[in-house]
C-alpha cells in the first residue's frame, strides 16, 4: 500500500461517512482521508492537503456527483467562514448524525450496555437562534477569492469572525443568519461609523489600534445587551462610540464598554463600565426570570435551553422531597430550575461572581430552597460538607466540554447518589466519565438535544442509576 503524498490528487473518490469535528471520511486503499465541506455520497477528486502516519487530509477540487443529502447553503459567507459548516446537508441528515455521533461514541469510549439511543430532539428554528455572538474588529481582514480576483483596492479593515486556524485573519461579515435583530444591523452600522470617524481597527499581532471587539446578547423577553471593547483608554472617542449606539439603537437595554489593553480579547478579569440602562438583560423560562450579566454564562440557544432542561428534570425523577445536587451550577439555571419540584438543591460552582448571580436568581424569583456555594468540587464535597447540605438523592452535573475531572468522578462514586444526570455539550469526554462511573453506574436512558443546527455540535444528557449489589 502505497503511502499518500501532499498534493496528489485521488481521482472520483466516493465519500463515505460524517467524522469528528464536521469533516466526512474517505478511504483509499485502505487509508483513513478527512475532508471539509463535502457530504456522504459525493463522489469527487480530492487532492492530499496534509499526511500523517495513521491518516490524511484533503479537500475536493472536482465533483462528479452530488449526494442526495445535499441542500444549498443559505449563508453568503458559507464557503468561508465556518461556523455553520453543515449548512450544505439537509436537517433531517443532520440530526441523523449527531444521533450516530452519540452512539460511536458510547460504544467507541464508554464500552456499556446502553439501552437505545431516541432520536435527536431538533430545534424549532434552524436560524437566528443564537442569543449572544461575539465580533472582532481588525486591520487584518481576510480577503475572499472573489475580492482577490476583482482586481479593486480593498478596505483592509474587518468586524466579523476569525476565520477558522489563523487567530490573525478576520472575515468581513455583511450579514450573519444566527442571531435575530437587531444583530445585524448594530454591527453594521457600528462598522460605518468607525469608518467614518477613522477609528483605527485592532491589530491582534502587534496589539495596536482601538476599537477592538463587539458582543451583542439577545434575549426571550427581547432585550438587547451590547458590549464594546476598546484597546486605549481615549475617552474622547469611547464617548462618541457609546453616544452613537445610544442615539442610533435606543431599543439597547443594557449598553456597556471595556477598555481592554491586554493581548487578548478575555474579558472575565476586566472592568464593564455601564454607559445606559441597566447591567444585566433578562431571560424567562417557564415563568422563572433569570438576570443575565456581561460576564454571565446562558445556554446560547434560548429555546432549546428549555426543552434541555427539561429533559434533565423528567430525567431527574422528582417528586418533591429528593436533595438534589447540581454540578458547575453556573449561574443556577438548572438548579432553580428544578428546586420546585425538589426538596433542596445544592448548587456547586467554581466562578464565585456565577455563584453569586445563582443566588440573586433564586431570590428575584422567591425560591428559598436552594444554596450555594463556590469551590472545587475535589475539594468542596467532603463527607463534612454533605453531613450539613445533605446527602444527594440525584446529582446532575453539566461540566465544560473537558469533562469532569477524573478526580471529581471519583467523589461521586463516593457519594454514591441513586441517580446521576449527566448533561454535557462533548459526548466524548462524556463516554470517557461514562466508563469511570460504571464502576457502580448504569445507564438507563439517553437524549441528544440539538442546540446549533448547522453545526456538528450535539448536546447529550444521560440518567444513570446506581447499581444494586447482589
Amino acid at each position: 500500500m502505497a503511502k499518500l503524498k501532499k498534493n496528489q490528487v485521488l481521482e472520483k473518490l466516493e465519500i463515505a461517512a460524517v467524522a469528528a469535528e464536521g469533516k466526512c471520511v474517505a478511504r483509499h486503499e485502505g487509508q483513513v482521508i478527512f475532508i471539509a465541506g463535502v457530504a456522504p455520497g459525493d463522489v469527487a477528486d480530492v487532492r492530499i492537503t496534509r499526511t500523517r502516519s495513521s491518516f490524511a487530509e484533503g479537500m475536493a477540487i472536482r465533483f462528479h456527483s452530488y449526494s442526495s443529502l445535499r441542500q444549498q447553503p443559505f449563508c453568503q459567507h458559507f464557503h468561508y467562514c465556518g461556523g455553520c459548516k453543515w449548512q450544505h446537508l439537509t436537517y433531517e441528515s443532520q440530526l441523523q448524525f449527531k444521533r450516530q455521533q452519540v452512539l460511536d461514541n458510547m460504544e467507541r469510549i464508554a464500552k456499556v450496555a446502553l439501552p437505545e439511543v431516541p432520536p435527536v430532539i431538533g430545534s424549532q428554528k434552524t436560524s437566528m437562534y443564537r442569543n449572544k455572538l461575539e465580533y472582532t474588529f481588525s486591520n487584518r481582514k481576510w480577503l475572499t477569492q472573489e475580492e482577490l480576483q476583482s482586481g479593486l483596492e480593498i478596505r483592509k479593515d474587518a468586524l466579523g469572525f476569525h476565520m477558522s486556524g489563523r487567530f490573525d485573519r478576520v472575515l468581513d461579515i455583511e450579514y450573519c443568519h444566527l442571531q435575530p435583530d437587531p444583530s445585524n444591523l448594530i454591527r453594521n452600522e457600528l462598522r460605518t461609523f468607525a469608518h467614518a470617524h477613522n477609528l483605527p481597527f485592532y491589530d491582534l499581532v502587534v496589539n495596536e489600534g482601538f476599537i477592538r471587539n463587539l458582543i451583542i446578547r439577545t434575549s426571550s423577553t427581547g432585550e438587547t445587551m451590547v458590549i464594546v471593547q476598546f484597546a486605549r483608554p481615549h475617552m474622547e472617542e469611547v464617548e462618541n462610540v457609546m453616544a452613537f449606539l445610544k442615539e442610533r439603537f435606543p431599543e439597547i437595554t443594557s449598553l456597556q464598554y471595556i477598555i481592554n489593553q491586554k493581548f487578548n480579547e478575555t474579558y472575565y478579569d476586566q472592568e464593564v463600565v455601564l454607559y445606559a440602562g441597566r447591567p444585566w438583560i433578562e431571560e424567562e423560562m417557564e415563568g422563572l426570570r433569570f438576570r443575565i450579566g456581561p460576564k454571565s454564562f446562558y445556554q446560547t440557544n434560548s429555546d432549546q435551553a428549555y426543552t434541555l432542561y427539561k429533559v434533565t428534570r423528567d430525567f431527574a425523577g422528582l417528586t418533591g422531597q429528593e436533595v438534589v445536587y447540581d454540578l458547575y451550577t453556573g449561574t443556577g439555571t438548572i438548579a432553580n430550575f428544578v428546586a420546585r419540584q425538589a426538596g433542596l438543591v445544592i448548587g456547586v460552582e467554581s466562578v464565585p461572581e456565577a455563584i453569586e448571580d445563582a443566588k440573586l436568581n433564586s431570590e428575584l424569583n422567591g425560591i428559598a430552597n436552594t444554596r450555594f456555594f463556590a469551590g472545587d468540587m475535589r475539594y468542596l464535597l467532603t463527607e463534612e460538607f454533605i453531613q450539613q447540605q445533605g446527602r444527594p438523592d440525584v446529582i446532575i452535573t453539566d461540566p465544560p466540554r473537558a469533562g469532569m475531572h477524573e478526580d471529581v468522578v471519583q467523589v461521586l462514586l463516593t457519594v454514591a447518589a441513586k441517580r446521576i444526570v449527566y448533561v454535557s455539550c462533548n459526548p466524548a469526554t462524556q463516554a470517557r466519565d461514562v466508563q469511570w462511573l460504571s464502576e457502580k453506574y448504569d445507564v438507563k436512558a439517553i437524549q441528544p438535544v440539538d442546540m446549533f443546527p448547522h453545526t456538528h455540535h450535539i448536546e447529550n444528557v444521560m440518567l444513570l442509576e446506581l447499581r444494586q449489589e447482589a
